[in-house]
């Protein structure tokens, strides 16, 4: 079969957009390939179709969890076989997963990036012989040069060298990359030979505006208020900042809801389906939210604080008007975000002491001495530490990125962890000793039905599965086990998400921590550049926005698009001028007019001596409309 006849049984649609077909026809070839396509390209069908068309298994490394479910999702529902794997999954549903995918089970197995580095993974990864690419989504996180740069992805190169099979192609997929990154992507990830397809950047249907505001709260609902069809999302820094403007909105008669990494799954997936639905109009939201959604309704994305970088801002941006019609993309700042942005200078790369003393601190905190602790993962209670050794959490976390990115230690900000119980009585003594309430009943034989496995070792549930089966609510069976857990019928280990810290080199004495220039001294030039950048956006007022966005991701545009506010005040100002000089030329035909001779001196004393007063006499000039001998000039009475 071709292509398109794929993408007509599975898809329904009758022909490919875009470079779609080129990526299909590159990678079936066996060429690697790095596709460059800007949010709501279809990215997805680049490797799905091809996938189909070959023997053997297609992985497909992202780091999005949600993606994941949803496109596994969708494949199933047209009768193609996938799964995934990613952090939070039991480890028998793992090693399943893992058997049939060895066993040529399915056709796309997704994974997260972390998970490539385990064990499990890369015994079970030398066992499969049928591997017909490797896909690799946002491409942009293998490059440290990239704005959102994820250790983890450089795993995807060895990865590549450990397979049993030989010239597997690699697919490298993402929407933003400028020419620095697209160049640090192949190289990383082993490219046998430069091969780069790449969609113009360029959103026909968008409308970029800036907005300089001390009010932006008003400023935002003045907005949203404007633009009343369709969704929206608000992005803010922080936490907090999306619970208050939440709130806010809703107390101005604008539903809304908010989403930020803190959140369980359930509650994320709870009120993502609530804002995909239309249940609610506006997501507020940290930059946790957005990728791999694909609503095609948003109308209007704001940002109430300036970004990092004008790759986080484009892609976050570009998930406004998927479906083609017409969008905004509102981004609002004063003069104290550019202040903001520069400190935050010296709080992503503080100085090498702090960061060798942080070494230091954890350390002490986790009581590893030197030479220990190889391979040994901690939990890190981030605000119990900052609080012992009186250091600041933004501080502390850029060591420990920078720890991270320099090889000592893998740290993960969030690392997630399921619910997990462990029955203490034996069952004979449950039913003898313990007397329960109905709802309570229920739940323990639920559980006893559904988790094998739960009197001999600890076995991880989810809250939210067993309401589903009970009918009981998931705050109510939270409560039952905690006072199980209370009465010592179980042990119970809430969902929580926990800072966790690896120490992938035995630890080492802190006088030998050293940052290479390509962890420390080079990233930091480059984020400074990437204000740089940004504050050059945002103040700028004599280019327009598409043409700056276009022109920073290496692409030409050779025309402005004519809507962004630079684009429209260029016109306000043009249509203004041409209105003053038309009344100066109406004046000077007046003048000119009344029958006397006149002088060029003469106009001189005409009261609209200003920039258009020469600029009109050119003009008139120049169609002949006047007629200048010497000094004198008179109107050209000559049809």
């Amino acid at each position: 079969m071709k292509p398109l006849d794929i993408l007509k049984e599975y898809w329904g649609y009758d022909s490919f957009r875009g470079i779609q077909h080129d990526i299909i026809e590159s990678i079936l070839d066996g060429r690697d390939t790095l596709g460059l396509m800007p949010t709501g390209g279809g990215k997805s069908i680049c490797f799905q179709v091809p996938a189909l068309m070959s023997e053997g298994l297609c992985i497909v490394v992202t780091p999005l969890i949600s993606l994941m479910k949803d496109q596994v999702l969708q494949l199933k529902r047209r009768g193609i076989r996938a799964e995934a794997v990613y952090s939070g999954m039991m480890r028998d549903d793992i090693i399943r997963v893992l058997d049939n995918a060895v066993l040529g089970g399915y056709k796309l197995l997704y994974i997260s990036p972390e998970r490539l580095s385990s064990e499990l993974f890369l015994a079970k990864l030398a066992r499969m012989r049928q591997v017909s690419m490797i896909v690799v989504d946002e491409a942009h996180c293998i490059s440290q040069w990239g704005y959102d740069f994820r250790p983890s992805y450089l795993q995807i190169a060895t990865i590549r060298r450990l397979l049993p099979v030989e010239n597997v192609p690699v697919l490298a997929l993402t929407a933003t990359a400028t020419p620095k990154v697209v160049d640090d992507i192949q190289e990383r990830l082993g490219f046998r030979k430069k091969n780069v397809f790449s969609m113009s950047f360029e959103r026909k249907n968008l409308i970029y505006v800036v907005r300089e505001t001390e009010d932006r709260a008003g400023e935002m609902l003045h907005i949203l208020q404007g633009v009343p069809e369709g969704s929206a999302i608000v992005y803010t820094r922080t936490r907090q900042q999306t619970i208050d403007i939440a709130r806010y909105l809703e107390e101005n008669n604008i539903t809304a809801s908010n989403y930020h990494a803190g959140l369980t799954d359930a509650e994320k997936d709870y009120r993502q389906i609530n804002w995909t639905k239309g249940r609610v109009r506006v997501m507020v939201a940290t930059n946790a939210f957005g990728m791999g959604i694909d609503k095609p309704d948003v109308r209007l994305v704001i940002h109430y604080h300036m970004p990092d970088s004008l790759e986080a801002y484009f892609q976050e941006a570009g998930r406004a008007g998927r479906d083609g019609k017409t969008s905004y993309a509102v981004l609002l700042y004063n003069y104290h975000d550019l202040k903001t942005l520069n400190r935050r200078v010296a709080e992503t790369y503080p100085d090498l002491n702090y960061v060798k003393q942080t070494y230091e601190n954890v350390s002490y905190f986790l009581q590893v001495g030197i030479g220990e602790a190889l391979g040994r993962t901690f939990y890190f209670p981030m605000e119990t530490f900052c609080r012992t050794f009186h250091q600041f959490p933004v501080q502390t976390q850029a060591a420990l990125q920078l720890l991270n990115n320099a090889g000592y230690i893998e740290y993960h900000e969030e690392q997630e962890f399921k619910s997990a119980l462990h029955f203490i009585l034996r069952k004979e003594e449950l039913y003898r000793i313990y007397e329960t309430d109905e709802e309570t009943d229920l739940l323990i034989q639920t559980i006893l039905r559904t988790y094998s496995g739960v009197f001999a070792n600890f076995v991880y549930i989810e809250e939210t599965n067993l309401s589903h089966l009970t009918g009981i609510s998931a705050e109510r069976v939270y409560q039952i086990l905690k006072d199980l857990h209370h009465n010592r019928i179980i042990d119970f280990i809430p969902h929580r998400q926990t800072p966790t810290v690896c120490y992938t080199v035995a630890r080492v004495d802190t006088n030998l921590i050293s940052l290479p220039p390509i962890v420390y001294e080079d990233r930091r030039e480059d984020f400074l550049q990437r204000i740089d950048q940004i504050a050059h956006y945002v103040t700028s007022t004599d280019t327009c926005r598409s043409r700056m966005l276009l022109s920073y991701f290496g692409e030409h545009a050779d025309h402005d698009c004519g809507q962004c506010d630079v684009c429209l005040a260029r016109k306000k100002t043009e249509t203004s001028r041409a209105s003053d000089v038309q009344t100066a030329i109406q004046t000077i035909t007046a003048f000119l007019g009344d029958g006397q001779e006149h002088r060029l001196m003469d106009l001189k004393s005409l009261p609209i001596q200003t920039p258009v007063f020469d600029e009109a006499l050119q003009y008139m000039m120049g169609e002949e409309m006047l007629v200048v001998e010497g000094m004198k000039i008179w109107l050209n009475s000559e049809d």
